[in-house]
């Protein structure tokens, strides 16, 4: 049996996110995982043209997609997966504690139109889930530790990690969002260096480092369990929490932070339109208190 599927890589340099586009070469079916949205904050304007790219790329090689892939509530992009649904029947998949995630966030904006039951999701993987691609086997694993409800995808000889691993010379996600833990996401790559060295590792982000000026999303087992600047093999569990920890505390907040989670834990859907037919998004305003409180 194959257990080489082919990816295509979409990188999205406003939010240094990567899509892939991965499909079975006896079949023809395919996924895409992690797709986004192109939003401009300041304006507030979207469009399609990221996804728009994808499905150009997947009608020129006659692929079916049948699935689209989340691999978490994304915090720094918005995920196109509805207008993709819309355009290719796909389903909708996500890790089974995005309910955690929902039930984390939904009181933050108020969004009394997310069920806290992922409802919003076509599926919802439980750990060691297995699906099909054509005649490829996806199996799924639950990788938390950047949120609650991270999940990868392995598809053969290819597994998707979303934001738990980055490039070697980069390292790891944050572990600071609520319901994070460093010590969980430490637990969740031992996993997945567990896997076969050979393994090729397809990231969802990447970001410029010194000496590299080309991103780079795709690497290997192998090259994780040597050369990742913050757990490659020797590392412990207590060097990389400390790590970790001090890291976060200097971190800012995504610049698409709130506009993110509250699109993605609703599986991309836009708020409803109001009286005056416009969709908006909700800010939270923080320090509105004490004096300033009483003169508004």
């Amino acid at each position: 049996m194959n257990t080489h599927p082919e990816v295509q890589s979409f990188f999205d340099e406003a939010t240094h996110t990567i899509t892939h586009l991965v499909h079975d070469p006896a079949t023809g079916v395919a996924a895409i995982v992690d797709p986004v949205l192109d939003y401009d904050h300041a304006s507030g304007r979207v469009s399609t043209r990221s996804a728009d790219a994808l499905l150009a790329a997947a009608n020129e090689k006659g692929l079916k997609i049948e699935w689209i892939l989340e691999t978490h509530a994304h915090a720094d992009h918005l995920t196109a997966a509805p207008y993709l649904k819309s355009k290719t029947s796909a389903k909708v998949g996500i890790g089974a504690f995005i309910r955690e995630v929902q039930h984390i966030f939904r009181p933050v904006f108020g969004l009394d139109d997310v069920s806290g039951e992922g409802s919003e999701f076509d599926h919802l993987f439980e750990e060691a889930e297995v699906f099909r691609l054509g005649a490829l086997e996806v199996e799924v694993m639950h990788t938390p530790g950047h949120t609650p409800a991270c999940v990868s995808y392995r598809v053969g000889d290819a597994v998707f990690v979303g934001d738990t691993l980055f490039m070697p010379d980069y390292g790891t996600a944050r572990a600071d969002f609520p319901g994070g833990s460093a010590q969980t996401l430490y637990r969740s790559i031992q996993r997945l260096l567990a896997l076969p060295p050979s393994t090729r590792v397809f990231l969802c982000h990447d970001y410029p480092v010194p000496g590299r000026s080309e991103a780079a999303f795709e690497t290997t087992i192998a090259a994780q369990r040597r050369q990742n600047i913050h757990v490659h093999e020797g590392t412990s569990e207590a060097e990389f929490v400390a790590m970790r920890s001090s890291r976060d505390a200097t971190l800012a907040a995504p610049h698409l932070l709130l506009p993110s989670i509250q699109v993605n834990i609703r599986a991309g859907k836009l708020p409803p339109p109001e009286a005056n037919g416009t969709r908006y998004l909700k800010i939270p305003l923080r320090g509105v208190e004490g004096a300033l409180a009483e003169s508004l």
